[in-house]
Parts: structure tokens; C-alpha cells; sequence
């Protein structure tokens, strides 16, 4: 080998050597960094998991308590679950078992405090409560609620609410709108027709929107 190649090798490798001292120190942070960012990973994902796997745990806990009829004790365990995913199910599970259990005030007070930001488990939420309260003679509340309506369910449920309150006419309107929304098939549809002809609608006259 040439001795001019020699010192090539030998330049470079000094230069390889230098360049390694002068960033040596950022190399071992990037590395530590990297490390770090792998392991931060790795625990935020099982911290996750962790999470919600005690979240499903506790809400199976609730189930259960709900079904052993101890409604006072789901209550406090519910409040464990505010503010989490699973808080709109638990209102609507503990709503229906206080129902169950005589305790209509609570099941509106359970409703009262729900929310959602899933717009269909909004409505579900404010239908069962609007409910209870045409139940508790709150029509008015009810009607605020439903003030802008559009499914069958719902719909009929105001015109509930206004044949409550005495609005014959407003509640027949009503009536004849979820008929025209709701499935010819629907179980429900009988129910609705005879609601109708008690506000002295005809649901012959009524159609079915397409």
C-alpha cells in the first residue's frame, strides 16, 4: 500500500476521532433521549390500558350492584365514574333502576346531572328524562327538552307531553308527524295510532314520509 494512502487513512480516521469527541456528548443525549422517548412510550401505553381496564372493572361493579337492587350504594359508585366515558351508561342504567325501585325524583335528578358529547346518547339521555318528567307533571320542563325533536321516539313523546298539558290540537300535530317518520313495521306504530285518534286524528289520512 502507497504511504499516501496510508496517511489518507490515518487523516481520516483522526477526523472520524475528532468529530466523535467534539459531538460525543450530543450523540449519548439523542441516544439517552431516544431511549427515554421509547420507554415514556411504552408505560404511557400501559398506564392507558391500565386505566381502562379498571375503568370496565369498576363499571361492572356498578352493574352488578345495580341488579342486586342497591341502588344507594351504585349511586356512590357511580360518582367514581363522573366525567369518564362511561358516565352517560351509568346515569341511564341508574336512572332505570331507580325507576324500578319507586324513586322517580332521583332518576330525574341522575338524568339532570348526565351529559354527552355523542349527540345520539344526548338525545336518549334527554327522551328518558323528558319522560319522567311529563311523569311528574312537568310538562313544560318536558317541552323544553324536546323543543327540536325530529325522531319518531322523540316526537311522540312531546305530543305527550303537550296532551299533558291540555294542547289537544299541538299533541295531535305532533302525533301525525312521528306516524309519517316511523316505520309502517314498527311494534310501536299501534300504540301511536290509537294516541292519535284520542287527539281526534285519523292515522288513515296520515302517510308515511318517503
Amino acid at each position: 500500500m502507497a504511504l499516501d494512502e496510508l496517511l489518507d487513512e490515518h487523516e481520516q480516521g483522526e477526523r472520524v476521532r475528532n468529530w466523535l469527541k467534539q459531538n460525543s456528548f450530543g450523540l449519548i443525549g439523542g441516544l439517552a433521549l431516544g431511549l427515554a422517548l421509547i420507554w415514556g412510550g411504552r408505560w404511557w401505553l400501559q398506564e392507558a390500558h391500565d386505566k381502562r381496564v379498571a375503568l370496565g372493572e369498576s363499571y361492572s361493579s356498578l352493574v352488578a350492584t345495580l341488579e342486586s337492587g342497591d341502588t344507594a350504594k351504585a349511586s356512590e359508585q357511580a360518582a367514581t365514574l363522573a366525567g369518564t366515558a362511561y358516565a352517560p351508561l351509568v346515569a341511564l342504567d341508574l336512572a332505570k333502576a331507580q325507576v324500578a325501585a319507586g324513586k322517580r325524583d332521583e332518576a330525574i335528578a341522575t338524568l339532570r346531572a348526565a351529559g354527552s358529547e355523542e349527540p345520539a346518547l344526548a338525545a336518549v339521555i334527554e327522551h328518558r328524562l323528558a319522560r319522567l318528567l311529563i311523569d311528574a307533571g312537568k310538562s313544560d320542563e318536558a317541552l323544553a327538552l324536546l323543543a327540536d325533536a325530529g325522531d319518531p321516539a322523540a316526537l311522540e313523546t312531546r305530543g305527550d307531553a303537550r296532551y299533558a298539558k291540555g294542547e289537544t290540537d299541538q299533541a295531535r300535530q305532533d302525533y301525525e308527524q312521528a306516524l309519517r317518520k316511523l316505520d309502517p313495521a314498527a311494534p310501536q306504530r299501534r300504540l301511536l295510532e290509537l294516541k292519535l285518534t284520542q287527539t281526534g286524528g285519523s292515522p288513515e289520512t296520515t302517510g308515511t314520509e318517503s
